[in-house]
């Protein structure tokens, strides 16, 4: 059963979120991020990517970036510019985007249920991304970005969180400069919490949605503090992480496409011959919808589109396989685009449903031969794959709107 707890956040002085509250840290390239950290000075990226406030040459990587980071911190802190709570809280963090709500509560979850399963992922992690964020965390000794975790639904809870909501004034209310409406709200009655944590622990499983590597770089700065200290405490905060808790029936995945450089020394007219050995191929209309439902793939060239769906002959019940975006690289990518590794294939790239089809268009007038639009997985087959014990391929969610870093802290 899922174990959270309340925690003393560190968050923006009130009025200060909208200045502070920032995308994550790993949306941004460097150069972008500094772009960012100089347009907005109070920024919580400076933090989060504090080789913005250094010189060029300096690497990203340098023990320099993270002592900066801890300094940056501490100078926000002792400007008045963070407060901390003087009591542990819950907090629910609502975000409306295109007039669709979704809201989390902010707690911090156990490591242990992360290391023992009770807390389940989808994806796999890369060694070098989890270092960045260990050192990050381990030297600012706060954990600054949320993990994005989901759970079953559970009727009670919404009922719960929706009269918090209604009875309760927000303390921060702003719109970010996407156009995403962010709304805080503070739970410190001892109640409300007893009831919270005892409602939790009938939840079997949480799930990881978004945040491997910070998931993945959080457990590992536990196992480093425990084996430090001289007394062992299973209640030290190093041993729970920042999270943001989701009820899965307020999470949309999006699509996550794809787009191919060429296609493999074949005529587009070859190309599409091979593709119905295995897939239904359909020519239809220009389209800047999405596919409308499972199974369906749009296959985008500069000047025709087909509605692609794989064979029933080829159809799997595994709950890998069966993912639209396994088809995909099972059946084309695989063995017509000769694409065997998508993570490190340079003629494949990703696009993110949030740009739309469009993006993809203008792919295809400019550096792409084809490409893929793709319903979006769903979160019953998020929550199969991880029940299996199984890792998705990469790129089969894309998360919208993002979690803002900033708005709360958890210090180790």
């Amino acid at each position: 059963m899922a174990l959270i707890r309340p925690f003393q956040a560190v968050r923006p002085a009130q009025g200060l979120e909208k200045e502070i509250a920032a995308l994550p840290y790993d949306v941004y390239n460097r150069s972008e991020a500094k772009e960012v950290v100089m347009a907005h000075p109070k920024t919580f990226l400076k933090i989060d990517r504090a080789e913005t406030t250094l010189p060029d040459d300096v690497d990203t990587y340098n023990p320099c970036v993270y002592k900066q980071a801890r300094h940056l911190y501490e100078e926000m802190l002792g400007n008045g510019e963070f407060i901390k709570e003087k009591k542990p809280c819950y907090y629910l963090y609502e975000e409306t985007m295109n007039g669709r709500s979704q809201t989390g509560l902010v707690c911090t979850a156990s490591v242990r249920d992360y290391e023992t399963g009770v807390i389940k992922k989808h994806e796999n992690t890369r060694a070098d991304k989890e270092i960045d964020r260990i050192n990050h965390v381990d030297k600012v000794n706060a954990q600054t970005g949320p993990i994005f975790l989901a759970y079953r639904n559970d009727e009670k809870l919404n009922a719960f969180f929706e009269n918090i909501k209604t009875l309760e004034k927000p303390y921060f209310d702003f719109l970010s400069d996407d156009g995403i409406r962010h709304r805080g709200f503070k739970i410190d009655s001892d109640d409300e919490i007893k009831f919270i944590t005892d409602s939790f622990a009938n939840i079997p499983n949480l799930y990881i949605a978004d945040g491997h590597h910070r998931c993945a770089s959080a457990a590992k700065v536990s196992v480093k503090r425990r084996e430090e200290a001289a007394t062992p405490d299973e209640n030290a905060e190093y041993n729970f992480f920042l999270s943001v808790v989701f009820p899965d029936s307020e999470l949309m995945i999006m699509d996550y496409n794809r787009v191919v450089k060429d296609l493999n020394g074949l005529s587009e007219e070859e190309f599409v011959n091979r593709v119905s050995e295995k897939f239904n191929v359909t020519e239809i209309p220009a389209t800047d919808d999405k596919p409308s439902q499972k199974g369906d793939i749009y296959m985008l060239f500069k000047d025709k589109e087909y509605c692609i769906s794989l064979k029933d002959e080829y159809a799997s019940t595994d709950p890998i396989k069966a993912l639209d975006v396994s088809k995909l690289q099972d059946y084309l990518l695989d063995p017509i685009l000769e694409i065997k590794d998508p993570k490190t294939d340079k003629r494949i790239d990703f696009v993110g449903g949030i740009r739309g089809v469009k993006e993809l268009r203008r792919r295809l007038d400019t550096d792409s031969a084809v490409a893929f639009a793709m319903y979006p997985t769903l979160m019953s087959e998020l929550f199969a794959v991880a029940d299996a014990g199984l890792l998705m391929p990469p790129k089969s969610t894309w998360f919208e709107p993002k979690l803002r870093s900033g708005l709360f802290i958890h210090e180790l």
